[in-house]
């Protein structure tokens, strides 16, 4: 164990038996990561939520009473913070969250396990929400094949099947957010969300790995249904 240059001390994970080089280094900066440690502290479900926790603190799109649906929400980082700032644990607001995998009961989170590219899976979450959104969150990441440009496009198919789902859901005004990656959200989709929405910018925040592609498009102000999707 040695300090690294912040002097916090340094865990080397040893390499042997069956432990792959890529899950040891994973596991090294699991150890070593500060949100990591930091979130264990605070109680979140993943270091996520301080990614989170830091777009909304510039930009402000969590407020109490609103509702909220947390597309690809486990473990549940995203989903805690949405319910603690629209106010949802006091019945004010209300958060909406699914994902593939299972993921325990979070106060005033309403989940259902469910594939969001399956065909009913969007009929489902509108029965859920009981109405409208006010912000739709995607942390949604593809399961990686290793290839690039396969990966690549399959990021892009989960942004866009997404700011379709926001395009049909959002109330005027409403907010989406949404995991991509390298260059940021396409061309084509940020022409398309720029036409849906008064405001369309990429953020990294701090809380992202600085060694990381991880971007999230942040877009503001929806036009309302005739805004020229689809």
């Amino acid at each position: 164990m040695a300090k690294d240059t912040t002097g916090r001390l340094h865990v080397t994970v040893k390499s042997g038996g069956k432990r792959k080089l890529s899950s040891k280094l994973w596991l090294e900066r699991q150890l070593n990561d500060p949100y990591v440690a930091q979130a264990k502290r605070d109680g979140y479900r993943s270091r996520a939520a301080y990614k989170l926790i830091e777009i909304d603190d510039k930009h402000h799109f969590l407020k109490h009473g609103i509702t909220v649906v947390d597309l690809g929400a486990a473990p549940g980082g995203w989903s805690q913070i949405a319910a603690k700032r629209v106010n949802a644990v006091n019945g004010n607001g209300k958060v909406v969250a699914i994902d593939l995998l299972e993921m325990p009961e979070i106060a005033g989170v309403t989940f259902a396990q469910l594939d969001f590219l399956a065909g009913d899976a969007p009929a489902k979450l509108l029965e859920l929400m009981g109405g409208r959104a006010d912000v739709v969150l995607s942390d949604m990441a593809a399961n990686t094949t290793g290839h690039r440009k396969t990966d690549q496009l399959r990021i892009i198919g989960l942004v866009e099947t997404a700011a379709a789902f926001a395009a049909d859901v959002l109330n005027p005004g409403g907010t989406f957010v949404a995991k991509v990656f390298q260059s940021g959200a396409e061309a084509e989709l940020l022409a398309q969300l720029k036409r849906d929405f008064s405001s369309v910018r990429h953020v990294k925040p701090a809380s992202s790995r600085q060694d990381s592609s991880e971007r999230y498009v942040l877009a503001m102000g929806f036009r309302g249904q005739n805004s020229g999707s689809g």
